[in-house]
Parts: structure tokens; sequence; C-alpha cells
């Protein structure tokens, strides 16, 4: 089964949705799963200053890459390959590489994790099926779990097991987006639950997919619970990650509380329980023996 179905005559090459409220219709794979929408903006504002303002920086860069994917852009294959070859050493040659340039000359940020994310969208590129559970968990590595290893760069980190903690924090992201997004995926003409899934549950038709749901949603929360414990690892922006990952793992109970997909339609979390989740929020403080260690 196609993880990206083949573009409509006339219709942009389309990828999966990673941010809650964009005003783009289409792609999930937006690389914002951490970085914009409604959910994970309410926690970035939360950052420093100087720190929120290069996070859109890294944001606007990723997104511009995403769009020109997205919009089967001339360009796109060449821009993709132009800031992998940077992540691997080669001079900035275009806008998105030099402005990398820029932010790794201040951030730490993963190369590594930018070539994981551009290896991305040579998947969208070439139109990659998605069939196992395994694909299914590398897209989602892909597409949310870069992202998180990206945001240590710019955080900081206070022991060496943040970033994976982090890059599972990504990965929770992106794994409720997809679960939450099916009928307006379908609605869209693309189906991104694996071929895994479908054989043993059936086509997540409205009302048909409460089994599937429960079967994927304790591991949702099971990447979820792991990625969380990365907020007292970092050295700046712990509450903003927190209350990010808390109103983004909410959207998991939402779908609970709608029944399981019992009807068309994507679970929305109200505003009033988000800014319950923020006023009640209360940050982890880190272990003692990482009180004064920073790596």
């Amino acid at each position: 089964m196609p993880r990206f179905s083949t573009p409509r005559p006339g219709a942009p090459w389309t990828t999966p949705r990673a941010t809650e409220d964009s005003n783009k219709t289409g792609p999930r794979r937006d690389p914002a799963a951490v970085l914009a929408g409604s959910t994970f903006g309410a926690g970035m504002l939360l950052l420093p200053r100087r720190i929120q303002r290069d996070a859109r920086t890294l944001y606007r860069v990723l997104r511009t890459i995403d769009d020109l994917v997205d919009e089967q852009h001339p360009h796109a294959a060449q821009r993709v390959h132009a800031v992998e070859a940077w992540a691997a050493g080669s001079p900035p040659e275009t806008p998105e590489s030099h402005t990398l340039e820029k932010l790794c000359q201040t951030y730490p940020i993963s190369r590594d994790a930018i070539r994981g994310f551009c290896e991305g969208m040579q998947l969208d590129l070439g139109g990659a099926e998605i069939e196992t559970d395994a694909d299914f968990e590398r897209y989602c590595l892909l597409a949310g779990g870069t992202v998180g290893v990206m945001l240590c760069g710019l955080l900081g980190t206070r022991h060496p097991d943040a970033e994976q903690k982090m890059t599972m924090l990504g990965v929770a992201m992106q794994w409720t987006n997809i679960l939450r997004d099916i009928d307006e995926d379908l609605a869209n003409g693309r189906i991104y639950i694996p071929t895994s899934l479908i054989d043993r549950f059936g086509f997540p038709h409205p009302g048909r997919r409460e089994r599937l749901l429960r079967d994927q949603i304790p591991r949702a929360d099971a990447c979820f619970a792991e990625g969380m414990t990365a907020v007292a690892l970092l050295e700046h922006g712990q509450r903003a990650i927190g209350v990010s990952g808390t109103l983004y793992r909410e959207i998991l109970r939402q779908i609970e509380r709608d029944g399981y997909g019992r009807k068309p339609g994507r679970a929305t979390v109200s505003t009033g329980r988000k800014q319950t989740l923020i006023a009640t929020y209360q940050p982890p403080k880190p272990p003692p023996q990482l009180a004064h260690t920073r790596v």
C-alpha cells in the first residue's frame, strides 16, 4: 500500500501533515511536528526570546524544503540534495543550507539529524511505500524524531540520554498526527496506516477502527512516556517542551473520549482543556546528579 498516493493530475504531491492546525491543507510531514501548529506553538511561546527566534528560523528552513517537495517544485530534488550535501560536509549553496550554516555556527545542531530529515524528503520525492510496522516507525522517526534531535542542539542538554529521549518525543508526536488525521487523509485520497495494520484490523473507516486505535494508542503513549523524560535533561526550554508534549499527548485522550473514531473527523482538544493543562503543568525536577552537569 502506498505511503504516498500518486498525485492526481493538476494536484500537488502531498505528504502527511505534522502540524495540528496548519493553514495549509495536505502535508502531515511538515517538519514542524515539533515546531509549529497551535499545540506545539503554545509551548514554543515559552522559550527564551533568542532561542524562540532561532527555533522559528529552523522551522522556516525545514518548512521551505517540505513545501518544495509537497508542491512538486521542479527544483525540489536539487534543493533537498543541496541540504543533504551540506550536512555531509559540502559548502552551502542554497538559501536553506546557508541559513542552516549560520544556525550551526551558534548551536550544535546535529547534521546527522538534518541528513535524516533529507532522507525522509527523498522518500517523499520517490513515492516510497509503507507496508510494515517497522516501515511505519521509521517514517515517524524521519518525520518527527529527527526534529527532536535538532531541538537538542538549540536547547542544550544536561545528559547524553537527552537526544534519544527527544527523538522519541518527536516520534510520539508524529504517530499521534497519523492516528488523528485518518479521515482527513482519506478525504484527500491518501492513507498512511501501514498494510500490516490494515491486514490485522481492516480498513480504518469511521466506526470500524476502534481495534486499530486501541492497538496503536498505547504504542504512541509508550513513546510519549519515554520522550517526556527528556524534559529534565534539557538545559533550556524545559517548560516549553513539557507543555508541548503534554498538549500533544492529550490528542490521544481526545481520540478515546470521542469513541475511537466512531464518527468521522479529527479529534480536537478544546481550548479550555488546553488552558487547564498549561496552567496545571509541573515540570519535573532534574535528578540531583544532573544539577551541575551539561554535555
